[in-house]
């Protein structure tokens, strides 16, 4: 019995002290936390999520959509039947007119956006060029063969007219474009019908990419494919904000880089075309130069920006003006000269016949010449 009390306080001892430890220390027995808690940020109520429930562009889709149309074009091919009279050095021993030819047709489609009820239908350039028939097909299934009004290789643009009743119309849209923003591209890709396509505005402004000699495109996200030229791009309440133009892609389809002419500009080109038969630009007749650092400090340009006139037009009105190569042009009509891609959408917009003040760096001297704008020379399609 002596033996056993001589056991039990030792133990009894153990479990206390244990007690005490676990008291003072319970993460030596807890195993440490190795999860965050995340809270969800209460809920923002923006418009569409106060009375729309779940958002949805259906309404913009069904405002704009009836207003653009499939573009279906022909044109008629003739290829001498022997395929050495392809050959110019055949070709020269024979008459061209008197060589027994094949003929075939080839067709092609895009998209097209009726601007106003009276029929007239804006595109591109590029998806009638050169054909001999053009249809037009409107979503409700009518369709009418169209006439050509007036092309502008300048912008890639061209104006359609047809005759037809009760035409749907878009509006344009009228506040200024924010990255961002959604974007809406219909059209009729492959020809498998019209389609819908969402994505936001990825830039503005973009040019110098080669496409067209005026470039002032918008980028988009929204999937533009072979058949989509000259559709619509909208934005998020149905109004026009560009005509789908060209695609950047390595295989031939979508991959995000899509660009659409500002509809302000296809606006314009269209009153040009119905009223004038062309576009009618302002022209000074002068060929630039962007200046390089280098090129800055040998003309003693300094910090400021400018172009170097590398050219100029006899009899142009740069020339009548006074202007001489090796000229650093500052100034337009009192507006800084940065780019040469701006400066020539700058004189672009006035009308033959201002007059403009010049501001030119010559020999390290400022001066300022008077000049009258001339019209652009028409570019041959």
């Amino acid at each position: 019995m002596r033996k056993v009390s001589y056991l039990i306080w030792p133990v009894v001892t153990g479990i206390l002290a244990a007690l005490l430890i676990l008291q003072l220390y319970p993460q030596l027995v807890t195993p440490p936390v190795t999860t965050v808690e995340i809270r969800e940020a209460a809920s923002i109520d923006t418009p569409a999520a106060i009375g729309s429930g779940v958002v949805s562009y259906a309404d913009a889709v069904d405002r704009a959509a009836p207003a653009v149309v499939n573009i279906y074009t022909r044109t008629l091919v003739r290829q001498p039947i022997n395929p050495l009279l392809n050959d110019p050095f055949f070709r020269k021993f024979f008459n061209a007119e008197q060589l027994p030819q094949r003929e075939r047709i080839e067709s092609s489609l895009g998209s097209g956006v009726i601007l106003n009820e009276q029929g007239y239908v804006v595109t591109n350039n590029h998806v009638i060029s050169g054909a001999d028939s053009i249809v037009v097909a409107l979503r409700d299934g009518r369709e009418a063969v169209a006439e050509v009004v007036g092309l502008d290789p300048e912008t890639d643009l061209a104006v359609l007219k047809i005759d037809l009743d009760d035409l749907p119309s878009i509006t344009l849209a009228s506040d200024e474009l924010r990255i961002g923003d959604v974007a809406l591209a219909i059209g009729n890709p492959f020809g498998v019908g019209q389609t819908v396509t969402m994505g936001i505005i990825s830039a503005t402004g973009r040019n110098r990419l080669g496409l067209s000699t005026y470039e002032d495109f918008i980028q988009t996200d929204a999937a533009i494919n072979p058949g989509n030229s000259g559709g619509a791009l909208i934005d998020a309440y149905g109004n026009l904000i560009g005509i789908n133009t060209a695609i950047f892609s390595k295989s031939g389809g979508s991959q995000g880089i899509g660009f659409a002419i500002p509809s302000t500009l296809a606006s314009q080109v269209m009153q040009d075309l119905i009223s004038h038969g062309r576009v009618i630009r302002g022209w000074l007749g002068i060929e630039i130069q962007e200046l390089t650092p280098r090129l800055a400090e040998s003309f003693g340009v300094g910090d400021r920006t400018g172009l170097i006139i590398a050219g100029i037009f006899r009899n142009g009105p740069a020339h009548q003006a006074g202007l001489q190569p090796g000229d650093v042009l500052l100034q337009i009509a009192g507006e800084a000269v940065t780019t040469s891609r701006k400066a020539m959408n700058r004189i672009a917009r006035f009308k033959p016949g201002d007059k403009v003040e010049l501001g030119i760096l010559r020999n390290g001297h400022e001066m300022s010449l008077n000049a009258t704008i001339g019209e652009r020379p028409q570019t041959r399609n």
